[in-house]
């Protein structure tokens, strides 16, 4: 057994299943913020009564995000021993930075939101999911901060065979952290908006005239409509261009560039091939990749033909996760779209088959996030830290492949039962539903 794919795959299944929960609850977070909001200002009791609800669906989707999160941080000691001796400088500063001001303020203030509603001043009780949607949302930077240090490292120096801080300002903005956090933030907020429309989509279809339903709807919809296209432009047009400029093998083994072009085309379907890299079956826009990755239709784009063999990522897993993705990212923009006018139209509630696609649709943002994920890490391989560190030297030496199996095994299990017990939970209070409001 390869010790080093074993690390991977336990790597992967621990990080996949966590990343789950804060894509919804982020989203999700900031929501509840403008419920609270309304139901505070607009004197509005089904508003009182969507923060409520979706406010107890927060806190149980929060909690399994802290039970899995701890696993991630135990693995790099035991399986990827050599990559933490590698950054410890480094890695440490942001970890401990999202611990410090992030993890702690967001925890102290939900444990006063869900319950102090009866408490607290209504204002107090607003400012603390503010506070917890605050500190999500900077929790995340800081975990992007770190894993953006991998992708393109910067404010360091090597000394005695690792990398050492010398720059905190630079490690942390490095040239990918901003569009990379403006990118996956602006997932998990189209990750709740599908999560609250969903819910909403469900009692509509079995009560149209549901108030509560409707307004729930109505707010996911008008914020999950604007994160959507702000998903493409500007923050995914942002971070494709950064990715082009620091990361060009990535760059060609996600749009299928396999060899160098001008007036490079966007792929929008083709059948990827390792050996030979090709792409059969390819659907094209000629030259729009050059003008959207450097603002000249004439730009070359290098292909991965102009880099060593060793270091060009895997060309298949790339191109179909990202491109899936990007699918799914239009997918999200045509359904919240349809949703928006059809509810200016004030006959949302009659369409059953929108609903129902809104319904059906809950889980897919998370999938697009995770593919996004996807594309990210293995198109940054064979690194481990970009051009630093190859992931074959950064796995624990001194752990069996048996051992690294048998948790994997072990790990599949708990996860699973903590995924089913997650829905079932779910599915059992969106079933009770919210306290009945009249309608």
């Amino acid at each position: 057994m390869d010790v080093i794919l074993l690390a991977r795959i336990k790597f992967f299944m621990t990080i996949a299943f966590h990343f789950v929960f804060p894509t919804i609850t982020i989203g999700l977070a900031w929501l509840l913020v403008a419920a609270e909001w309304m139901g505070w200002k607009r004197k509005d009791p089904i508003y009182d009564q969507i923060g409520k609800f979706f406010g107890k669906l927060f806190g149980l989707t929060f909690a399994l995000g802290v039970a899995t999160g701890l696993v991630m941080v135990f693995q790099f000691g035991t399986n990827w021993s050599q990559y933490s001796r590698f950054v410890g400088d480094i890695f440490g500063a942001p970890l401990a930075a999202e611990a410090v001001f992030a993890f702690f303020m967001e925890s102290t203030f939900l444990g006063l939101y869900l319950f102090g509603r009866q408490r607290v001043s209504r204002g107090v009780h607003v400012f603390s999911i503010f506070m917890v949607a605050l500190g999500a949302t900077i929790s995340a930077f800081w975990i992007i901060v770190a894993n953006s240090w991998m992708q393109t490292p910067a404010g360091y120096v090597l000394a005695n065979g690792r990398a050492e801080l010398v720059d905190f300002w630079a490690a942390t903005f490095n040239p990918s952290t901003l569009p990379r956090f403006f990118h996956t933030l602006t997932a998990t907020l189209i990750a709740g908006s599908f999560f609250m429309a969903g819910i909403a989509a469900y009692y509509l279809l079995k009560k149209p005239a549901d108030l509560f339903a409707r307004k729930a709807m109505k707010l996911a919809v008008i914020f999950g409509v604007s994160v959507s296209l702000l998903q493409v432009f500007p923050f995914g047009h942002w971070h494709g261009r950064q990715v082009a400029e620091t990361q060009p093998e990535k760059f060609a083994a996600i749009m299928g560039i396999y060899s160098t072009e001008t007036s490079a085309p966007v792929v929008l379907f083709a059948v990827p091939f390792d050996k030979p890299p090709e792409l059969k079956g390819r659907i094209q826009i000629p030259g729009l990749l050059s003008w959207l990755a450097f603002g000249d239709i004439n730009a070359p784009i290098k292909g991965i033909d102009e880099f060593p063999r060793d270091e060009v990522p895997p060309l298949f897993l790339t191109f179909v996760s990202y491109h899936n993705m990007v699918a799914l990212g239009m997918l999200f923009i045509l359904l919240m779209g349809l949703a928006a006018f059809y509810l200016w139209k004030d006959t949302l509630w009659e369409k059953k088959w929108l609903l129902r696609a809104i319904l059906w649709s809950i889980p897919l943002p998370v999938i697009a996030s995770q593919l996004g994920w996807i594309a990210a890490e293995v198109g940054r391989q064979p690194w481990i830290v970009y051009r630093l560190l190859r992931t074959e030297h950064a796995v624990s030496v001194n752990v069996l492949a048996e051992t690294v199996l048998l948790v994997i095994i072990l790990f599949f299990i708990l996860y699973a039962a903590m995924g089913f017990t997650y829905i079932y939970l779910v599915a059992k209070k969106v079933k009770e539903g919210p306290v009945s409001t009249g309608a």
